[in-house]
């Protein structure tokens, strides 16, 4: 302790104030005065008893150096100076620092931007208590790693034996809501939670309280943070008060931390409920008996001392245990669990692929922005060689010049990651304005948080380090003799290939792949935009409504919906009408398993295809071709169950048999086959076209209602969000409750569906054109460098009779020369990493003739131009000039 009190003491000396100096001084020379006394005394003249009392003393500002450097800590007084000296450097090369810092802070920039996406979804914990000993866990069946949701009687029974953990919770992670009161009706999804939801995850509160135990079947609500400020205006005393939820009275207990919108990394909840609401609020009455039914998430948080190899080790004993006793429905069942707020099972492979390829693509344009410095740094140490070689001749140390190139690279790097910052500020921005094609609300935003910021410091450091090293040993290690008399100190006689070369070669190199990984993006941006979708993409405009979450019965819900179409469809500029479940390229939608009436009943039998409702009038208001059969219309409510299928289905499923009349079985019901319509992209773009079954909404509410509630399709003569207003006011006249939700013209729709390849496009391509301008700069720096050097050659040159073009093609034959052995080196590595990106392409193989036949040619012309300017300098350098230059 003693020890680190006096190194504080001696740190903060280096920041002490003048005056501890001059105390000093003054204190010394009274000593020097009582010992000149003392000599005059002893029979001295004063003049001689002052130097003898100097002489004594050892000098007076030898004195008062080692006392500064017993109140300071000298290495570090060093080493600021040599970094104020480095400010000093680069100032007076606003020039050159300037390009330096630009091109360092790009590829900062770049690395932020991606590891933001890595801090966003791999590395933030949830704001929850202890987030590490919080798991969600799942069901599975047969062996499988995952994942189902639990049936209630499996979490009941887990929470009650289990005591590997401290607490277990369940929750249905999406509850639509209808939220009236202070403006338009407004839909909310919310979770539906047993009581101990909030005590077992530790979530601080920014008002009130979580559930206690006996409000498990109580009306109450814990309300989002961003719901109380916006719907209530962060009303502090909103404790206590009621709010309508669909119609219903719920008591708030609490408001949640902001930052907190569920356990899943996705899904934004804006309130929780007990889990006796799924009947209110959702229609959807909660068997918590049914031991078939999975529906439950759940989380558990470990018991203090107990690790996850030994909740695992329990978990497969319950397993075991529960196969026993309930065979017909727990046999093969087993559990799996990971950190909850982990990326869902489903989508972790993809997404951690794709930022890899970005990441990997970042530090590319990293490298070649180091490689576009360190040739900077490089140039600037053959200018200052001769002030270097004087500086050793005088007896400086060559670790100290080295200290003070380094300074320079730190504070370039240093100064490149704020700028990077940013850079990726606005990045982050630009990238939260793509939007994904769901009908849940989803929250994909980024933001610079402090592990970007740490991430940006170390890569400064590293990068500042890793670029100074090189021109720093070769600046301290020049040829003095060459460069006391004005010469090349770095120049070594017979070598041809130097390092700022290699530099540019890689630079190139790596402008290749990265080239060719951006065209192929690009190509695949292209070739998603002209998949064929199968319907309208113009004129149409999508608004959702949920007349079940007003308590709404099946009889009302079809009668009620019947009326908005024809109420819509009777407006001006109003071609059709039609109601559906779901909107084509959602993301997903209902599917099941059908087989053909009179098939065996084994699961061969069965073919995934996927569902959708539609009214009459849906196919032509969509512009979906129907190529046999009949519309929807004629069929009752409660008469034998129709169905329309796509070109698709009658080829996967009937295999080319003749489809009008062909009875279908699944899902528990029978459906007639009366028409055949035209296939269509039912869920993303780069599917292969999936067999579709079109079932009559008219009987479908009652039995398998729309969880997510049913789309209003309007096809307009002119701009549909010019009818938003007017189709609003007819949905509010037959129900003034009602929220209106997922409001877009079909256009906005389809632009969201292309989230991936535009996502790719985007990044990849800014990345990829970052890299091609660094790459060309340097190329350009290095001929401009070689020009500069070889001015007195190419003088005598010209003097000899050399014609101007000779001497273009002489710079032009090296710079050229230099991207060949890139090309040759880059373009087999782009085809080797061009294979990892085939999962994200669109319509092209990642070996495309077209990306890999363009680019290199490409590459050659701006490397041309990149050279041509200083060769034009090269052939018009005057002869007489040249040779009196030095």
């Amino acid at each position: 302790m003693r020890k680190l009190r006096a190194f504080a003491v001696r740190f903060l000396g280096i920041f002490g104030s003048p005056r501890t100096g001059a105390e000093f001084a003054e204190e010394l020379e009274s000593h020097v005065d009582l010992d000149t006394e003392n000599g005059v005394r002893a029979g001295l003249t004063r003049g001689e008893a002052r130097r003898q009392a100097l002489i004594r003393l050892g000098g007076a500002e030898q004195a008062r150096q080692a006392h500064r450097e017993r109140g300071t800590l000298p290495w570090v007084e060093s080493v600021l100076r040599d970094f104020r000296y480095a400010a000093r450097s680069l100032t007076k090369r606003r020039g050159v620092t300037a390009i330096a810092v630009l091109s360092i802070g790009l590829g900062i920039g770049a690395n932020a931007t991606i590891f933001s996406m890595v801090s966003r979804f791999l590395l933030r914990p949830l704001p929850v208590g202890d987030p590490a000993t919080l798991l969600t866990l799942h069901t599975t069946h047969m062996g499988d790693r995952c994942c189902n949701n639990f049936p209630y009687p499996i979490y009941a029974d887990v929470r009650d034996q289990a005591r590997s953990f401290s607490g277990v919770a369940a929750y249905d992670e999406l509850l639509p809501a209808s939220i009236a009161g202070g403006g338009e009706p407004e839909r909310v999804w919310g979770q539906a939670v047993t009581a101990n939801f909030f005590s077992v995850i530790e979530l601080p509160m920014v008002l009130g309280r979580g559930f206690n135990l006996d409000e498990e079947n109580a009306p109450v609500v814990v309300l989002g943070a961003g719901l109380w400020r916006r719907h209530f205006n962060a009303d502090p005393g909103i404790v206590g008060k009621t709010v309508m939820l669909s119609g219903h009275s719920y008591t708030v207990t609490g408001v949640a931390s902001g930052a907190f919108h569920g356990i899943d990394q996705f899904l934004v909840a804006e309130f929780w409920t007990p889990l006796s609401a799924e009947t209110q609020l959702a229609a959807n009455p909660s068997d918590l008996s049914d031991r078939g039914r999975h529906w439950l998430d759940v989380a558990a948080r470990l018991a203090p001392g107990v690790t996850r190899d030994q909740a695992a080790t329990e978990l497969g004993t319950l397993a075991g245990r529960f196969a026993l006793a309930y065979p017909k429905t727990d046999k093969g069942g087993g559990f799996a669990f990971e950190q909850a707020g982990s990326l869902p099972a489903n989508s972790r492979q993809t997404v951690g692929l794709f930022i890899a390829a970005l990441g990997v693509v970042a530090l590319l344009v990293l490298s070649i922005a180091g490689a576009n410095v360190a040739n900077l740094l490089f140039a600037q140490s053959v200018d200052r060689q001769k002030e270097m070689s004087v500086r050793l001749a005088l007896g400086g140390s060559r670790i100290h010049l080295m200290r003070q190139v380094l300074a320079e690279s730190l504070l370039i790097g240093v100064s490149g990651a704020v700028l990077g910052v940013f850079l990726s500020l606005g990045a982050t921005r630009g990238l939260g304005s793509f939007r994904l094609p769901a009908p849940v609300p989803l929250d994909l935003s980024l933001a610079i948080d402090w592990r970007v910021l740490a991430f940006s410091f170390a890569l400064s450091l590293v990068s500042g380090v890793l670029l100074g090293l090189a021109p720093a040993w070769a600046a301290s290690r020049p040829r003095l003799a060459n460069a006391l008399k004005g010469e090349d100190a770095m120049a070594r006689p017979g070598r041809r290939i130097t390092l700022r070369n290699v530099l540019v070669v890689a630079q190139i190199a790596m402008s290749v792949v990265l080239l060719c990984v951006t065209g192929l993006f690009l190509r695949s941006l292209q070739s998603a935009s002209t998949i064929e979708l199968g319907f309208r993409g113009d004129h149409l405009l999508l608004m959702s409504v949920d007349p079940r979450i007003h308590g709404y019965s099946a009889e009302r819900t079809v009668a009620w919906l019947g009326q908005l179409r024809e109420r819509v469809a009777g407006l001006p500029g109003v071609r059709s009408a039609a109601i559906t479940d779901s909107a084509p390229l959602n993301g997903g939608n209902r599917s099941d398993g059908l087989r053909v009436a009179g098939s065996p009943d084994v699961a061969e039998s069965y073919v995934g295809t996927d569902l959708f409702m539609a009214g009459p009038g849906y196919f032509e208001t969509l512009g979906i071709p129907r190529y046999a059969g009949d519309d929807f219309g004629a069929e009752t409510a409660d008469g034998p169950k129709v169905g329309i299928v796509n070109r698709a289905f009658v080829e996967q499923v009937l295999k080319g048999r003749e489809p009008i009349g062909v009875q279908m079985i699944g899902g528990g019901s029978a459906y007639r086959i009366i028409g055949v319509v035209g296939n269509v992209k039912s869920r993303t773009l780069g599917e292969d076209t999936r067999p579709v079954l079109y079932r009559s909404l008219r009987q479908t509410v009652a039995g398998d209602p729309a969880q997510m509630g049913y789309t209003l399709v309007v096809q307009t003569k002119g701009e549909p969000a010019a009818l938003s207003r007017a189709v609003r006011e007819q949905i509010h006249a037959l129900d003034p409750s009602m929220a209106v939700y997922n409001e877009e013209t079909m256009e906005e729709h389809i632009r969201s569906a292309y989230f991936l390849p535009r996502l790719a496009a985007t990044l990849f391509g800014t990345f990829g054109a970052i890299g091609l301008v660094l790459a060309a700069v340097g190329l350009y720096g290095v001929m401009s460098y070689a020009v500069s050097r070889r001015t007195r050659e190419i003088g005598i040159r010209i003097a000899l009779g050399a014609r101007p073009g000779t001497v273009e093609r002489l710079v032009l034959r090296q710079g050229m020369l230099l991207t060949l052995i890139a090309a040759a080196l880059g373009w087999p590595a782009a085809w080797v990493l061009s294979k990892f990106a085939a999962s994200f392409l669109y319509g092209i193989e990642p070996h495309d003739a077209l990306t890999f036949g363009l680019t290199p040619p490409f590459l050659a012309v701006v490397a041309l131009i990149a050279c041509w300017i200083p060769a034009r300098r090269a052939a018009s350098v005057d002869p007489m000039a040249a040779l009196r230059a030095e």
